[in-house]
């Protein structure tokens, strides 16, 4: 009977969590954990540390140790935080400590689980980055889980913007440091420019546990962090922008239904023809200002001011698809962000020669260990596996949710669903429930906020207008009577405690229901919905959700818009109740599913190459970094040059000399590649007109291209030295060309935003179609 209970338990477990580690191991550790409870009470704080430290000794951790660990940690967090970790905080931390993505549910104590799991990791020798989607919840979770930290002798640090390289390299040295994930990042970037190993902020990577896993790891995983160095102010051809202001959609331009590509009609080829002085855009002569009419009407047709960007003290700020916030330090690529400023009539921003780059993936797999937790992770189950290796544990709620997740209202058009939305507000504060709303952009939260006032409702609105008062926006959003409007997921990783943030209404709003979600719109993503209906029914509480929709809604019309026929809406509120709608609204999320997979499939293709490159030829440079190759492969070439050197300079200022410049050369090389694979990327699908694969293509080109690298450095290097001169100071470096950049600064750029290589071969072929009509 024992069997047939736990075959049947398994069984049950597979048909509820798709995708789902076995957790029947860890499970069968938790007696023994509470079995040590009294003994380890018994401890002084001393001994407590002294115990920790023991696990030290053990070179990785078997079920004794687990189970050592877990009840050190829930000891350490009982005196430091007055929090008893739970059995499932427990099994998160084991499932993070053996290399999982561990789902817990919103209010289930992820942070101190992801603790204890860096403490592990940390007790094994290890160096452990807790990355996170911010620099606040970075700062907040290293403060936080400090004095838990201390118990268990493990130190702690965070990064942040505002700290010194020597404040860094300190944060780095900790056993345990917090940082968003672009922070950390930027660090490894700005490392591959030293020419000093004393400069270096960051040791080897070791573990990374990722908090928000799902954010960081693929809704990210795709924007590449940029490290510049100073060029110029980007310029944006004005004549072409004001010209592409007064076209008109139908008439001279057209989108295609997923809004990621525009193009020109020959109606409004001819105009901009015209306007330019009768040039032939399709010419060859006339291709430079092709490419910066596209670029304009990109930037007019496809990007949308209060959506996709804010303008906010004088600058373009971009909004964060996923998030509904700011996108702090993100940017477009050069052309595109000069046309976006152009169109809002903005004096351009710097433009910067691209020094080195690298992608959330690639730089998340530079660690030999990772493992994250987020609310929702089975619904990308698929892509952790495909991209990273890793599987999602989940892990159930300490206290079983209640929540009423209602079915979805859908309506036949916006406007009605938003009079319903308003009604339900309505209907629902006369209970007193607080009320969170997620919107789908800037400029409908703010619509939503107007229509509310003026049926006579107060209400807080959290956008990416006020991003900086989230935190504390959030932790009231669960007072009696209080109506939040917010984008997208509002306040990952603050709970909204019923009855505000110090929970003292609790009961009076627990008795009326609870915090009650509404969702103006169905997201691109089912793992969206569920974040945002996630944020009620915390640990037990009551609470409910409801999600609005409309078969005229962007999501159905750019992904489903072939609504079948015979679907009949209520003649008096719009409201349809025909099952067909709900599949219809169903499918078009998962095509938008789909297609973000494709793109960041796509994406990944190409970065693979990119990346393996980077590795060997950061190999390279760091063995030029740390030893004296430099001077030995240039003394082989030059002896005479370098005897000479090294007996008016010295031997280690011989070896100083050598090692800045071919780290010099190969920085410029690698600067110079990257330029080059991406004008290559940019046109590679000209390639699939020919029936040439793009990537196939790519990597045909970018392959022989590499291979030069290491050599063309060596002989930059020796012409450079030969002409060098020799002053009182040395060698004038700077006189021989040996000029790195005045100013550096880093960024995130939105890869690729709009097409991938089969759109932009098809836009190509429509173009080359209607010229040839015309």
């Amino acid at each position: 009977m024992a069997l047939i209970g736990r075959v049947g338990k398994r069984l049950r477990r597979i048909i509820q969590r798709p995708a789902s580690v076995e957790l029947t191991r860890y499970e069968a550790l938790l007696p023994a954990v509470g079995e040590q409870e009294p003994d380890v009470k018994r401890l002084s704080d001393a001994e407590l540390t002294e115990a920790a430290s023991r696990l030290r000794q053990e070179p990785e951790f078997g079920d004794e140790q687990l189970t050592r660990l877990c009840a050190l940690g829930r000891e350490a967090a009982r005196r430091a935080l007055g929090e008893r970790a739970f059995d499932v905080q427990l099994l998160g931390t084991m499932g993070l400590l053996t290399g999982h993505v561990v789902q817990m549910a919103t209010g289930e104590g992820k942070t101190l689980a992801g603790a204890l799991a860096a403490a592990g990791h940390a007790l094994q020798g290890r160096r452990v980055h807790v990355i996170s989607v911010n620099d606040y919840l970075a700062r907040r979770d290293a403060e936080w889980m400090r004095p838990v930290y201390d118990l268990l002798g493990v130190s702690v640090g965070w990064v942040e913007p505002a700290l010194t390289a020597q404040e860094r390299r300190e944060a780095y040295s900790a056993q345990v440091c917090y940082g968003a994930v672009s922070e950390i990042g930027f660090d490894v970037l700005r490392d591959r420019l030293v020419t000093r190993v004393d400069d270096l902020v960051q040791q080897p990577p070791e573990v990374a546990i990722v908090d928000e896993a799902d954010s960081v790891l693929v809704d990210e995983a795709r924007v590449p962090l940029v490290m510049a160095g100073s060029v110029d102010a980007g310029m944006a051809d004005e004549e072409v922008a004001k010209i592409v202001r007064r076209l008109r959609l139908g008439l001279h331009y057209e989108t295609d239904p997923d809004g990621r590509n525009a193009w020109l009609t020959s109606a409004g080829a001819s105009v901009v023809e015209k306007a330019l002085g009768g040039i032939d855009l399709y010419d060859e002569s006339g291709s430079d200002r092709l490419a910066a009419v596209n670029v304009a009407l990109h930037a007019h047709a496809l990007l949308t001011r209060d959506v996709d960007y804010l303008v906010r003290d004088g600058k373009v700020q971009l909004i964060n698809a996923s998030r509904g916030r700011v996108a702090q330090l993100q940017r477009w690529p050069d052309g595109l962000q000069a046309a976006v400023e152009a169109k809002e009539q903005l004096p351009p921003s710097d433009r910067g020669e691209i020094l080195d780059s690298i992608t959330v993936q690639a730089l998340l797999a530079r660690y030999p260990r990772v493992a994250g937790m987020t609310g929702t992770a089975v619904a990308v189950a698929e892509q952790l596996r495909e991209f990273y290796e890793l599987e999602v544990a989940v892990i159930p709620p300490n206290t079983p949710t209640i929540r009423d997740d209602r079915p979805d209202r859908i309506f036949s058009t916006p406007s009605r669903k938003l009079r319903a939305i308003v009604a339900e507000i309505e209907s629902v504060h006369e209970t007193g429930r607080p009320i969170l709303v997620g919107t789908q952009d800037v400029a409908e939260s703010e619509e939503l906020a107007d229509k509310l006032a003026k049926a006579g409702l107060s209400c807080v609105v959290l956008n990416a207008r006020n991003d900086a008062e989230e935190a504390a926006i959030i932790a009231e959003a669960g007072k009696y009577g209080t109506i939040t409007v917010s984008t997208q997921m509002a306040g990952r990783g603050t709970d909204i405690r019923l009855g505000g943030a110090d929970g003292s209404d609790h009961e009076r709003v627990a008795e009326r229901g609870g915090l009650h979600v509404i969702g103006t719109a169905r997201y691109p993503s089912s793992r969206l919905d569920d974040q945002l209906r996630g944020r009620a029914g915390r640990q037990g509480d009551p609470g409910s959700s409801v999600f609005f929709a409309s078969l005229n809604d962007e999501l159905v019309l750019a992904h489903a818009p072939d609504v079948p026929d015979g679907i009949e809406a209520d003649e008096d509120t719009g409201e349809i109740t025909d099952p067909a709608a709900q599949r219809q609204l169903n499918h078009a999320q998962r095509v938008a599913e789909g297609v973000d997979l494709e793109i960041h499939r796509n994406t990944w293709r190409y970065t693979r190459l990119i990346e393996h490159q980077r590795s060997r030829l950061l190999q390279h440079r760091d063995e030029v970094l740390r030893t004296d190759l430099a001077r030995r492969l240039l003394a082989e070439t030059e002896p005479d040059r370098c005897a000479e050197l090294e007996e008016a300079l010295g031997e280690q200022a011989l070896e100083r000399v050598c090692r800045e410049l071919m780290l010099y050369h190969l920085d410029q090389l690698w600067a110079d590649h990257l330029a080059f694979l991406t004008d290559v990327r940019e046109t590679i699908h000209l390639r699939a007109l020919a029936k040439e694969t793009p990537l196939d293509e790519f990597h045909r080109v970018a392959i022989p291209q590499f291979q030069k690298l290491r050599e063309e450095a060596r002989q930059r290097s020796v012409k450079t030295l030969a002409e060098a001169k020799i002053g009182d100071e040395g060698v004038d470096l700077a006189a021989a060309g040996v000029r790195r950049p005045t100013s550096t600064w880093t960024y995130l750029v939105q890869d690729n935003p709009f097409d991938s290589d089969a759109e932009q071969a098809l836009k190509k072929v429509r173009g080359m179609l209607r010229k040839k009509r015309n």
